[in-house]
C-alpha cells in the first residue's frame, strides 16, 4: 500500500467519522494534541484570565461569580454533551448555576462522593470520578488561580500546560538528547525517574502551605481543602492501601491534575537551581535528567531522593528509576526514545488491536473503534510507525463483524 492509500483510508476514517458527529478521545497520559486545551482525562489545561496581584486576598468572589461558573460549566461539559448527567443538569441550568453559586458564596458547598471505577487503557488504572456539578466548580477554581501558579512553573513541565503537551516534551527530549551527546557524536546517559505512587502519596499539609504562598485569600484555600477532603469512601490507611484525609489525591480530577503540578513545582526548582541541571523534562511524576557523566547522574539521583523525602513525602520508584545509556533507548511519555528513531510502547499497540479485535467480533461499535482510532492515528504518526499504522487501517476497513446489521 502506497502512502496516499494510507492517507486515503485515513481519510475515510476520519470522514466517516465526522459524518456521524463523533468526538475524539484522549488516553490518561495526556493530550494526543500538541496544545493541552483539550477537555479529556489528565491532558486537561484551560485558558485562564489574568488576575491582577493585587486582587489576591479578594479572588474567591470570582471563583463564585456567575460569568465564572456559567464559563466552568461550558468547560466541564466539552465533549460530553450526550452523557446522561450532562443533559440532567442541563435540564434545570440556571438553577443549578444559581444554587452554586449561593452555596460558594455562603460557604455551604460540600462536594457529593465520588464514583470509583477501573479503567484499563492501557494500563490498570483506579479513576474517583466526581459529580458533574463538582466538576464545574473545579474548573471555577482552575480558571481564576491557573495564571496565578503556571507564571513560576518551570519551561520544561509540561503536563496540564496551555502550549505544552506530550509531544512538546518530546521535541524538547530530542533536542536535549542532541545537545548532551554534542548532535549524538558522543557518549551520554539519562537519569529516568518515576515517583513511587504519586497521587496516593501527597500530603495535604504540604500542599497548602505551598499554595498559601501565592494565595491569601483563605476561602480560596477552604474550598481547595473541601476538594483535597473529597477522598473515595471507604479508603483510609494512605500509603500503599489507598488515601486517607491527609494524604492523596483521585485520579481523574482536573484539580488533581493541576494541584499534581503545583506540588513538584517544588522538584522542578531543586532540579534547576539547587542540582544546576540544565537538561530536564517532567511530565506529572516522570521526568529525565541529561547528562555527560554517569556518576554525576547517580550522585544527582541519591540527591533528588533525599529532597523527594524530606520536603515532599515522597520516594523515587527503586524499579522504574535508571540510568540508561541514551543509545538503549529511554522510554517517556508513552514513547521508546532512539538515537535516531522512536517506537510507540508496545502496550500502546496492544491495546489498539485489542479494539480492533472486539470490533470483529461485535463487542464494540464502528463509532467507538473510530473514535479510539482518531486520537491513536494522531498519537502514533509521531513514532516512525508508518507500517502499523497501515496494518491497523486495513484491518478496519477490510473487517466484518459480527451482527454487522446491528452494529452500524
Amino acid at each position: 500500500m502506497s502512502k496516499e492509500n494510507l492517507c486515503e483510508l485515513i481519510n475515510w476514517l476520519h470522514n466517516w467519522s465526522a459524518v456521524n458527529d463523533y468526538n475524539g478521545r484522549l488516553n490518561l497520559n495526556g493530550n494526543y494534541d500538541d496544545n493541552n486545551r483539550n477537555g479529556y482525562a489528565s491532558g486537561i489545561a484551560l485558558e485562564t484570565k489574568t488576575i491582577n496581584r493585587m486582587d489576591n486576598k479578594k479572588l474567591y468572589c470570582k471563583i463564585y461569580d456567575n460569568d465564572n461558573l456559567l464559563l466552568a460549566y461550558k468547560k466541564a461539559r466539552k465533549g460530553k454533551t450526550k452523557k446522561v448527567y450532562v443533559r440532567e443538569f442541563e435540564k434545570d441550568l440556571e438553577n443549578n448555576l444559581l444554587s452554586l453559586h449561593k452555596e460558594l458564596k455562603n460557604q455551604t458547598y460540600s462536594p457529593k462522593p465520588l464514583v470509583t471505577f477501573i479503567l484499563r487503557d492501557p494500563k490498570t488504572r483506579k479513576i474517583s470520578k466526581s459529580d458533574f456539578r463538582d466538576r464545574v466548580v473545579h474548573h471555577a477554581l482552575v480558571r481564576v488561580i491557573e495564571n496565578i501558579f503556571d507564571k513560576a512553573f518551570v519551561y520544561d513541565s509540561c503536563a496540564n500546560r496551555i502550549g505544552k503537551g506530550s509531544l512538546f516534551g518530546l521535541k524538547r527530549f530530542d533536542e536535549f538528547k542532541r545537545k548532551v551527546t554534542n548532535n549524538l557524536k558522543s557518549e551520554a546517559f539519562c537519569l529516568k525517574a518515576d515517583i513511587k505512587h504519586y497521587f496516593q502519596e501527597v500530603d495535604h499539609t504540604i500542599l497548602i502551605n505551598i499554595i498559601q504562598r501565592k494565595i491569601k485569600d483563605q476561602k480560596v484555600i477552604w474550598l481547595i481543602n473541601q476538594i483535597l477532603s473529597n477522598l473515595p469512601a471507604g479508603k483510609s490507611g494512605g500509603g500503599r492501601t489507598g488515601l486517607n484525609s491527609s494524604k492523596g489525591m483521585p485520579l481523574g480530577n482536573l484539580t488533581s491534575q493541576f494541584f499534581a503540578n503545583i506540588y513538584l513545582n517544588e522538584l522542578d526548582y531543586f532540579v534547576k537551581h539547587k542540582l544546576k541541571a540544565k537538561y530536564y523534562i517532567r511530565y506529572v511524576d516522570d521526568f529525565v535528567l541529561f547528562h555527560k557523566s554517569k556518576q554525576k547522574l547517580e550522585k544527582w539521583k541519591q540527591d533528588l531522593d533525599y529532597f523527594l523525602n524530606n520536603n515532599l513525602k515522597l520516594e523515587l520508584h527503586k524499579q522504574k528509576s535508571r540510568i540508561i545509556n541514551l543509545s538503549n533507548g529511554i522510554d517517556f511519555v508513552g514513547f521508546r526514545n532512539f538515537w535516531n528513531y522512536r517506537l510507540l510502547r508496545k502496550r500502546n499497540i496492544k491495546n489498539m488491536q485489542n479494539k480492533v479485535r472486539k470490533y470483529k467480533q461485535g463487542k464494540l461499535i464502528k463509532p467507538k473503534l473510530l473514535e479510539s482510532f482518531q486520537g491513536w492515528n494522531a498519537y502514533a504518526k509521531w513514532a516512525n510507525t508508518y507500517k502499523l499504522r497501515r496494518n491497523v487501517v486495513r484491518e478496519i476497513y477490510r473487517a466484518k463483524p459480527k451482527h454487522l446489521n446491528t452494529l452500524t
